[in-house]
């Protein structure tokens, strides 16, 4: 793919996104070659973003991952609410069922709720439930306070 196509199919995601919102359907542009191809490649832009955004929030080493993990899945929402929105509204989809089930994975290892040695349905398991709490509790933030973090490196226990 060269440039000049990445750009193309990067404005024709944000025109489906943008559509989607204004008229409650999915526009399918031409580049893709039906709405099940559309919505994985919108999940492909959603899971990008939110992978970066949870590796950073893992690197804290004071930080309690499930706390950070759980922010970060936030921010990320919070940052493209109408990506977030059309993923959700067509979550039922068979053809998102496999990048569902995979972020749901990478979310339970993240916040070590689950171990890679895991098998793959209880890793998804734990990550729905994760997501379920993420997305219906409330806004938590990373603790940031740099004596706590201090004492945390010092103090594995505390």
């Amino acid at each position: 793919m060269g440039w000049d196509e990445f750009y193309r199919r990067r404005d024709a995601l944000d025109t489906a996104v943008d559509a989607a919102l204004e008229r409650d359907e999915l526009v399918v542009p031409d580049l893709f070659d039906g709405p099940d191809e559309l919505l994985l490649a919108l999940h492909h832009r959603w899971a990008l973003r939110l992978a970066s955004r949870v590796e950073l929030a893992t690197l804290d080493a004071g930080a309690d991952p499930v706390d950070a993990v759980g922010a970060a899945w936030r921010e990320t929402a919070a940052a493209d609410p109408a990506l977030r929105r059309v993923l959700d509204e067509h979550a039922d989809r068979p053809a998102l069922r496999a990048a569902a089930l995979a972020e749901r994975r990478m979310l339970a290892t993240a916040t070590g709720l689950a171990d890679p040695s895991d098998g793959p349905d209880e890793q998804a398991a734990v990550g729905a439930a994760f997501l379920a709490l993420v997305r219906s509790g409330p806004q938590r933030t990373v603790r940031r306070n740099p004596v706590e973090r201090l004492l945390r490196r010092l103090v594995p226990t505390a």
